[in-house]
């Protein structure tokens, strides 16, 4: 019997891989390139009307952000897992309880991190290294954005609540609402009233608190055990534990990811205010092509997720390769139309030559070689998905933050490599292994799996 699943919900456990994979994903796809295109909309704003030294205090604090915030939102991915497991074995109370928890967890997730990055803005930069003539304005840009982070969390566990069943659409629809008021108060912040960097920050509090009320509004109008009520809310001992168990690790494999992007930041720093802007623009674009292969990511920690837990154990590995070959032709496709297409992108966030230049460089290392990266990303979600967190996060220490730390600190101090091609060079190098030693763990996992060793 098939689950009634709703309207916007899909049941993962029977049919066509391919074509629900990509129902799934397109929405998921478009919803992180629109998360993207509004958050360009600050970059593009600050560089075209506040000039080079405000594009480079917005871009230099995206992998503090991260960094901060990726223990958090790693918690989000437990939430996604249990819900998927919970929704296909039709076990509505533990996915009621799920949820609840959840949410709540996402609210004192949020209140923390403001906290800590209002009050620690400043230092943090500073460790960064960050230039003077510059740190006074990415301290002011962090502090207000650190303001949203409990819409911010409140969104992201809600729409990973919403797509752990399938629904992929109703959070794009809520975020490209939230995003056309964010492009707007930039414009009217920043040309109008002349905040710079301030006013992109708080149109983005603003936008993020209208996001929320939308998810939130949305998960109450549900029903079963999808349905959040405000009475009760409270934090279920065993949900937590569980979250905690598969969330914490990846939480914790993002912060490495971002830890060593901030020593990336910090070694970029190091060659001054044009790298930096040049290097900021060229990140930005970069994300759309990462977000775009990260759904399919998703999809596989989703597909898995829903066929452990209905039973249908020879869907798990058909979803990896599925996943795969779907992120291998998105990756080289998108990658590489980047890069022949970088200097006319790179126009669209600043008028300066010489950061053009330095922008070119880093893609045309990083996004000829990016399918590599979500390679890894799908094996990340297919392990996740089957509820094994833990062997990820140290895959990832040791493959990814290891292997750039290490070059950093050795030959990248040498005058023969330091150069920002060397220091991008450690991308690439570290995917490829972390992929390969990761699809090995999966195959290992699962054999023993299907022969009984492992529950």
């Amino acid at each position: 019997m098939v689950r009634d699943t709703g309207k916007y919900k899909m049941d993962m456990c029977t049919g066509a891989l391919l074509p629900k994979i990509l129902m799934f994903t397109f929405p998921l796809m478009f919803s992180s390139i629109l998360q993207l295109l509004f958050n360009a909309a600050d970059i593009v704003v600050v560089g075209k009307f506040a000039g080079d030294t405000a594009l480079a205090a917005v871009g230099c604090t995206s992998s503090l952000i991260n960094l901060i915030t990726n223990l958090f939102i790693g918690l989000s991915v437990g939430a996604n897992v249990l819900a998927a497991r919970f929704f296909a074995a039709k076990r509505e109370d533990e996915l009621s309880a799920t949820v609840h928890t959840s949410i709540l967890v996402s609210v004192v997730c949020g209140v923390v991190l403001a906290v800590v990055g209002c009050f620690g803005a400043y230092t943090f930069l500073s460790w960064m290294g960050t230039p003077e003539n510059v740190h006074a304005l990415a301290t002011t840009y962090l502090r207000i954005y650190f303001l949203g982070m409990p819409a911010m969390m409140l969104y992201n566990y809600g729409a990973s609540i919403l797509r752990a069943v399938g629904d992929t659409r109703r959070p794009l629809y809520y975020l490209l609402f939230a995003g056309v008021i964010n492009v707007l108060l930039n414009l009217f912040f920043v040309i109008v009233l002349k905040l710079s960097v301030a006013g992109v920050a708080l149109a983005t509090v603003i936008s993020q608190c209208v996001s929320a009320f939308l998810v939130i509004r949305c998960l109450m109008g549900e029903r079963d055990g999808l349905r959040l009520e405000i009475n009760k809310l409270r934090i279920d001992p065993g949900k937590l534990k569980q979250l905690i168990q598969i969330g914490l690790p990846a939480g914790v494999q993002g912060v490495l990811f971002s830890l060593s992007n901030v020593i990336i930041q910090a070694s970029v720093n190091s060659f001054g205010d044009t790298i930096i802007a040049g290097n900021s623009a060229a990140a930005n674009i970069e994300g759309f092509v990462w977000v775009s292969m990260n759904a399919f990511s998703q999809a596989s920690m989703a597909f898995t997720s829903q066929n452990y837990g209905a039973g249908k154990q020879e869907r798990i590995n058909k979803t990896l390769w599925v996943s795969e070959l779907c992120v291998i032709v998105t990756g080289v496709v998108l990658g590489n139309l980047v890069v022949l297409l970088a200097g006319p992108l790179l126009y669209i966030y600043t008028d300066s030559a010489d950061v053009v230049a330095a922008g070119v460089d880093r893609l045309n290392v990083i996004c000829k070689t990016y399918a590599l990266c979500g390679m890894m990303d799908v094996c990340v979600g297919a392990l996740r998905g089957i509820g094994y967190s833990i062997m990820p996060t140290i895959v990832t220490l040791i493959g990814v933050c290891g292997l750039r730390l290490i070059w950093i600190f050795t030959a990248f101090q040498t005058p023969r490599f330091h150069t920002t091609t060397w220091l991008f060079i450690t991308y690439p190098a570290s995917w490829f292994i972390t992929f390969v030693v990761l699809l090995i763990v999966f195959i290992i996992i699962r054999r023993r799996q299907l022969r009984g060793g492992i529950g």
